[in-house]
This record gives structure tokens, C-alpha cells and sequence, in this order.
């Protein structure tokens, strides 16, 4: 009776909440004429250039655009691993423009990475270029107050909520659930699009978002992750899949948003833009210092960058999910599935959520199928590493399916993955350098979750990862990656899982470059390393045991069986790492259980009843 109030009062606080939802055209002009008076419109910059930095990075990408032809274009590519790297080329890609600086992402915080990259772009604006940033609401800012500031921070400067709760810019718990209660599909779908276009002439997209995790700035859970840079012809079609998105009606302005509206009419006008409080400010004079520093750049990034012809970028409409027949609404999750339905000796993937959609799992088994199927590898996140735990449960549900049906070869992160010391990290906090996994190039490893309705709300105090047994600084995987036949590869937003397929718009480029699909194929297999990672293979255990577990696997609900036909290993010391299907692997490898290093906690037996019991929400997770 209780659970029945509960949705009745959600039910009651949704109609009332719709009913008045959109803000009157006359508090919105209002509002307008407000923002209007008191936006800052000086300029810091006299020159035509708007005071722009010299930058190797963006006049690759001109030189590349230059040379470029239709029959034959020419790209720019950088590959971005480092978390290091992938900061400092966005601060100098952003002191570099001459034009416009455009921003789409799906969390932003208030930590030292999202006040950093926010007040570059606010002296971007102040110096004449054209700055729009475009944020998911659900898990962006979330501070009425800042947004009303940045609504007059600088003419130049102009930011818009997309699919707003409500048409409010902070969702509260009420709020949350409410618009689960009255508007499933649309509160639902969310835009994962990660883009940062300057000129329209150089973009970076890829996995990370704006907060400290995404960057190694969590001295506690941080990301493992990848972007990737890429000047030349493809930038304009970010240009392009950026606009639809800006003048979509779910991007809402500012003055459009209810609790936003209320402040700047019944509030006196903010005062001049505050000088960021960094927690961190060491590490942050030292990337600020970097990006135009033309040895740094010159070794961890123009060094790196292959000169190459065709990539292309591919996004998903903002129509996705309201008419889901409409294949054009799904162009970039359409051509990730013909990637992988193309393979012919191999596909290495990378995602943080094994959970597959429909699609996913038919092109698989057709793989599976064939006289002589592609390898097929994967690396993904295992309970202790990820902050997702309840999306693991139904990946660690289907393992046999995994396995035997797809034939794939599963790697599962490690917590400490290729661990950085505490004194290391501190060294980082003061400045020193940022610590470097043994055995890796230029590759740092951080933590963090994105995962919609049921994952992190954009701030690392929600979602902790499950407690271990083990101590020290945390890693998980965040990066989505995909290579098929070393010939061409995807780095992007995709997930895949049936979230991504189904619900968030996603993005991300295909480059053709051979080069380029050996050094991506590279830094994902370093993670399936065994110091990174446990191998997951089959349990030994006896005939009746196992069909038992199969008839519970089977079971949408009471999937109670505890030993699973796979769990995890770990490589015997004095052993060569090999596959499950290798004759050698038991004689090799320990088994470790199913959770390695997982504390019993709520969250394990979350994790267990969600096993058992939460076979139907896949699509959702």
C-alpha cells in the first residue's frame, strides 16, 4: 500500500508539474528584455583574429581542409588515451579560435574540470568568438543561481538545456520521479553526445564528459577513456549534427527554463563573473601552462597525429526515439552495426556496459555462425571496477550466452588497473607529473558512470562503485571503441548496449586508416593485459550443476542459481597469458569467483537480486 501512495503522489506531482510546464511567452519576453540590459558586451580583444594563440593543432587541420578535394579528402587524426593530452588540447583548441566555439556534452559539473573549461570558454566569448554550449539537462550544472549568472556573463556566450525535466534546469528527487511516472520515453532519452567543434575546422568527440573523472582529477574513482581529435572535412559535418541539435525545440534557452525565468525576474542581476576556487589549483596552472606550450604540445600531441583521407563523423537525430522507424535517426548507431556485421577476422570492443540490444546480439550470433568466425574480443568493466553495478548484473546474467553463442573473449577491468600509488597521486595534486600505468604509453586510467535513469547524476558523491577488499585509488572503464579486421575503427559515444541503440542519441567518427585502427587496437588490448584484467571463462563444475544454472539463466525472474557457467581468473605466475578456448587455460589460470575483490555489501546483493529478478529492464539500464 505503501509502494501505491508513493507512485499515486508521483502520478498527482507529474499532472501538476505538466500543467504549467512551459514558462508564459510574456515572463519569457520579460526575462529577455533582463538578460538583454545587463549582458556584458566588452570586448577584450580589438584584432580581427579576436587575440587567438598560434596552434599547431588547428592549423593542421586548415593546412588539411586546405588540401582537401571531394574525391579526395584529408584529415588530421589524433588519437586522445591520455586524460592529460585530451585537456590540454581542448584549452588549446578553445585559446586558438578565431570563429566560434561550439560544445555538446552530457554531464557537466562544478569540480575543477567543468569550472576550468567553462571560464576558458567564457574568455573565448570575452575575446569576440562565438561560444554555444550545449548541455543534457538531467546531469548538466543543475545550479539555477550560475545559470542565471551565465545568462548575462557575455553576448557571446549562449547556452541551452537539451530535453529539460519539466522545463526546469535542476531536477529534484520528486521531480526525478514524477518524470518517470508521466513521461517515460521522453525523460528517458537523453543526448550522450560528446563534441567540441572550434571553427568548424577541428572537433574532439569521443567518451568524456565535464568532471574530474573523465580527466584523472579523482583522487578517489577515475575513468578509463578516449577521445579522439580530428581536423579536416568531417569537422563539418559535426558543424552540421551540432545546429540540428541547437535549434531542436528540446534545446531550451536559458530564460525558457522555469526555475531559471523565476530567478532572473525576482532576483537583483547578478555581479561580475567570480574568478573560479579550484580544489586543485596546482594541476590546473600546469595543463593551463601546457596548452601553449609548444614542446609539450609538439610531444604528446602534433607528434602523435597521423595525416589521413577518409573519416567520417556519424550522429544520431534528435528524433531518435520519437519515431524510432525512422532509420535516418539512427545514422550513427546504424553504421556501428555494419562496422562489426563487416568483420571478417576480428573485432576488438571496448565498452563499459556489456548489456547487447536485439540487433547487437543477431549480428553476433551470425558471426558466431560462420565456417570460420572473426575473433571477437572485449573488454569491459567487472563489479569492482564499474559505479553501474545494477546495468553489470544483467551483463554477468548472460555470460554463457556471451561465450558459447558469440564466442566472445571477455576481459573485465581491474580496480586498480595498472595502479597508480597514493604518492604518486598526491605528486600529481601538487603539480608533479600525472602517474603512467606500467608497461603503457601515455595511458592514465580513470573512473566514472553515465548510465541514464538508473546511474550517476553528474556528481561523484552518487553511484559509488561497490566497496572491496582491497584499498587504493580506483579505476574503471569509460572508453567506447570499436576495430574491426585492423582495417578501420569507430571511437565515439555508443555504449553498446540497447540504451544506446535505442534511447540516447550517440556520436562518433569512422576513420579508414589502418595506422590508426593498429594503435586503437593496441591501447585496448594493453587493458586485457592481466595485470588489468581477470579473463572471464568457464567454471569447472559438474554436469548437473550446470544445467541447473542453465534453466535459471533462462528464468526472466528467480534466477537464483549461484554458480554461473563462467567466472573470473587470474594468470598463474610463471604462465604466458592465453585464451579460454586454449587446451593450457585451467593449468594456467586461477579462479578468483565471480566478483574478484568485492566487500559483501548492499550493493553485491544488489547486484545478485537484480540477477535474479531485473531481467526485464535491460533496455532501460
Amino acid at each position: 500500500m505503501r509502494q501505491r501512495g508513493i507512485a499515486l503522489s508521483l502520478l498527482l506531482v507529474a499532472i501538476l508539474l505538466s500543467a504549467g510546464c512551459s514558462v508564459a511567452p510574456s515572463r519569457v519576453r520579460r526575462a529577455d528584455a533582463i538578460v538583454a540590459n545587463t549582458v556584458v558586451r566588452t570586448l577584450d580583444c580589438p584584432r580581427e583574429d579576436h587575440c587567438a594563440i598560434d596552434s599547431p593543432l588547428l592549423d593542421a587541420a586548415r593546412q588539411a581542409l586546405a588540401d582537401s578535394t571531394d574525391a579526395e579528402p584529408v584529415h588530421v587524426v589524433t588519437l586522445l588515451n591520455d586524460s592529460e593530452a585530451a585537456m590540454v588540447a581542448r584549452l588549446n583548441l578553445i585559446r586558438a579560435a578565431q570563429h566560434s566555439i561550439d560544445v555538446q556534452t552530457y554531464i557537466w559539473d562544478q569540480d575543477d574540470t567543468g569550472q576550468l573549461v567553462l571560464n576558458e570558454l567564457l574568455q573565448a566569448a570575452r575575446r569576440g568568438v562565438k561560444v554555444r554550449i550545449l548541455a543534457d539537462q538531467l546531469f548538466s550544472f543543475g545550479d539555477s543561481a550560475l545559470l542565471q549568472r551565465l545568462a548575462s556573463a557575455h553576448e557571446n556566450l549562449e547556452i541551452r538545456l537539451y530535453n529539460p525535466t519539466f522545463h526546469e534546469a535542476q531536477t529534484s528527487a520528486v521531480e526525478f520521479g514524477a518524470g518517470i511516472v508521466c513521461c517515460f520515453m521522453k525523460f528517458n532519452q537523453r543526448m550522450h553526445n560528446k563534441l567540441l567543434l572550434v571553427d568548424d575546422t577541428i572537433g574532439i568527440t569521443g567518451g568524456r564528459n565535464y568532471q574530474d573523472r573523465y580527466f584523472d582529477w579523482d583522487n578517489e574513482f577515475d575513468y578509463v577513456d578516449r577521445d579522439v581529435m580530428v581536423g579536416g572535412p568531417a569537422a563539418r559535418a559535426m558543424a552540421s549534427s551540432f545546429d540540428t541539435f541547437w535549434t531542436h525545440k528540446r534545446a531550451v534557452p536559458l530564460t525558457q527554463l522555469r526555475d531559471v525565468n523565476r530567478r532572473i525576474l525576482d532576483s537583483e542581476p547578478p555581479g561580475p563573473w567570480p574568478a573560479p576556487h579550484y580544489a586543485h589549483p596546482q594541476r590546473v596552472a600546469r595543463v593551463q601552462e601546457e596548452a601553449e606550450d609548444d614542446d609539450w604540445l609538439e610531444d604528446a600531441l602534433v607528434s602523435e597525429t597521423l595525416r589521413t583521407g577518409r573519416v567520417d563523423f556519424f550522429s544520431d537525430l534528435p528524433a531518435k526515439t520519437q519515431d524510432p522507424q525512422k532509420r535516418s535517426a539512427h545514422e550513427f548507431t546504424a553504421h556501428v552495426m555494419r562496422m562489426v556485421n563487416a568483420a571478417q577476422r576480428e573485432v576488438v570492443l571496448q565498452t563499459p556496459y556489456l548489456v547487447l540490444s536485439k540487433r547487437a546480439q543477431d549480428i553476433f550470433s551470425k558471426l558466431h555462425q560462420r565456417d570460420t568466425p572473426p575473433r571477437i574480443v572485449v573488454s569491459t568493466n567487472s563489479l569492482a571496477s564499474t559505479d553501474a553495478f545494477a546495468v553489470y548484473a544483467i551483463s554477468y546474467k548472460h555470460r554463457k550466452r556471451y561465450l558459447k553463442d558469440y564466442g566472445f573473449e571477455i576481459y573485465e577491468m581491474k580496480p586498480h588497473a595498472a595502479g597508480p600509488t597514493d604518492d604518486n597521486a598526491d605528486a600529481a595534486d601538487d603539480g608533479g607529473p600525472m602517474p603512467t600505468s606500467p608497461g603503457m604509453t601515455k595511458v592514465r586510467r580513470r573512473i566514472g558512470t553515465e548510465r541514464g535513469l538508473l546511474g550517476s547524476h553528474g556528481s561523484t558523491r552518487r553511484n559509488r562503485p561497490a566497496p572491496l577488499t582491497s584499498e587504493g585509488r580506483r579505476f574503471g572503464l569509460h572508453a567506447k571503441s570499436i576495430v574491426v579486421d585492423d582495417d578501420f575503427a569507430m571511437v565515439g559515444s555508443h555504449n553498446f548496449d540497447p540504451r544506446s541503440d535505442h534511447y540516447n542519441t550517440e556520436a562518433g567518427v569512422i576513420v579508414y586508416d589502418a595506422r590508426f585502427a593498429n594503435e586503437l587496437r593496441e591501447s585496448i588490448l594493453r587493458d586485457t593485459q592481466p595485470e588489468n584484467a581477470w579473463v572471464v571463462g568457464p567454471r569447472q563444475q559438474s554436469e548437473l550443476s550446470m544445467a541447473i544454472g542453465d534453466v535459471s539463466a533462462s528464468l526472466p525472474v528467480f534466477d537464483l542459481w549461484p554458480y554461473r557457467y563462467a567466472t573470473s581468473y587470474e594468470l598463474k605466475a610463471g604462465c604466458t597469458p592465453m585464451r579460454p578456448s586454449d587446451p593450457g587455460f585451467f593449468a594456467c589460470y586461477t579462479p578468483v569467483g565471480d566478483f574478484p575483490e568485492v566487500a559483501v555489501s548492499p550493493k553485491l546483493v544488489y547486484t545478485r537480486l537484480i540477477t535474479a529478478f531485473g531481467g526485464g529492464v535491460k533496455g532501460i539500464l
